[in-house]
């Protein structure tokens, strides 16, 4: 049998181990795992909504009004949309509106949300009259001041208030206008 040289095999290899094992700290790496939930959202900034309104009563009436909304704090919010309508009166007026806004919006408290609203629309308007049909075509500026009572998170119901409001001049038949928002 072979005499085993213990310098040569064995006192390096036992060595070796025994430094691995006093310097675990130094060739060791801390590995953290974090779980993600993916049930989790992250709150969304950007608010989509849309309004419309559709009326039958005294004629027709048709509107729409998309808009978004980001949330830039828990209590300040602002955006822009566009809006178009068409009312008739069948054999008397019909008026298209089409135009935008931009709007932002306080919360103070969780259960009230104030606005301020500009609005800028292009009025076309064709009457008829017995001497024949008259067009008129003009712009029309709306500044809204507003309040609103939210529902809950998504739904808010209130009224708003032109402060431009000419009673001879705009397409508003008031300067009072109520409001439901809805977003998603």
């Amino acid at each position: 049998m072979k005499n085993f040289n213990f310098q040569k095999g064995l006192f390096p290899l036992l060595l070796v181990i025994a430094l691995l094992f006093s310097c675990e700290n130094i060739y060791s790496q801390t590995t953290e795992i974090k779980v993600i939930d993916s049930t989790a959202q992250k709150p969304n900034k950007f608010k989509f909504g849309l309004g419309f309104g559709l009326s039958f009563v005294g004629g027709t009436n048709v509107s729409l009004a998309p808009n978004v909304i980001y949330n830039a704090s828990e209590k300040f919010s602002f955006g822009m949309g566009v809006q178009g309508s068409y009312t008739a009166i069948k054999d008397v007026q019909n008026t298209t509106t089409i135009g935008g806004n931009v709007i932002a919006l306080y919360t103070p408290v969780k259960i009230l949300t104030t606005l301020v609203e500009f609005t800028e629309l292009n009025v076309s308007t064709k009457v008829d009259t017995p001497e024949g049909s008259e067009k008129d075509n003009f712009w029309d500026s709306a500044l809204f001041l507003g309040a609103g009572i939210n529902i809950n998170e998504k739904i808010s119901v209130g009224a708003k208030y032109n402060v431009l409001y000419n009673e001879d001049e705009s397409v508003y038949t008031s300067p009072v206008i109520p409001f439901v928002n809805i977003s998603f």
